[in-house]
């Protein structure tokens, strides 16, 4: 696969999670993916990812930076949102943070089998710290 075509289905990925438009999920999650080298499968996926729209009700994801080298893409996600209650062990309780989330993922047949991420909490510490 050539770069501009997995940085596409990427994209495809991304607007998906902020459609919210989870019957489409597995367009683009393979079914055996795993998150932190913890297997999920697409169902437990899924559920990891509707419960971070819980958590934060006006969660949109911005690709803030991407490097596509197949089969891999490395992403650097800006998130300008309000968590309600705790979020990530920190009392946010609807305070607007903005941080950025880290994250590799590797594809097996055009879908997404392994994605590896690192949240910056200390970002939002900061930020809950000045108010």
């Amino acid at each position: 696969m050539r770069r501009d075509d997995l940085a596409a289905i990427y994209h495809a990925y991304i607007a998906c999670l902020n459609r919210q438009d989870w019957p489409s999920l597995g367009r683009f999650v393979h079914e055996e993916v795993a998150h932190n080298s913890r297997p999920l499968g697409l169902s437990g996926y899924r559920t990891m990812l509707e419960q971070d729209f819980r958590d934060i009700p006006d969660l949109r994801f911005d690709v803030a930076m991407l490097l596509s080298d197949p089969p891999r893409i490395a992403a650097r996600l800006k998130f300008d949102c309000a968590p309600v209650g705790t979020f990530l062990g920190l009392a946010v309780n609807g305070k607007r943070v903005l941080f950025y989330e880290n994250v590799f993922y590797e594809f097996a047949d055009d879908k997404i089998r392994q994605v590896w991420s690192i949240l910056d909490k200390t970002a939002i510490e900061l930020q809950l710290e000045v108010s």
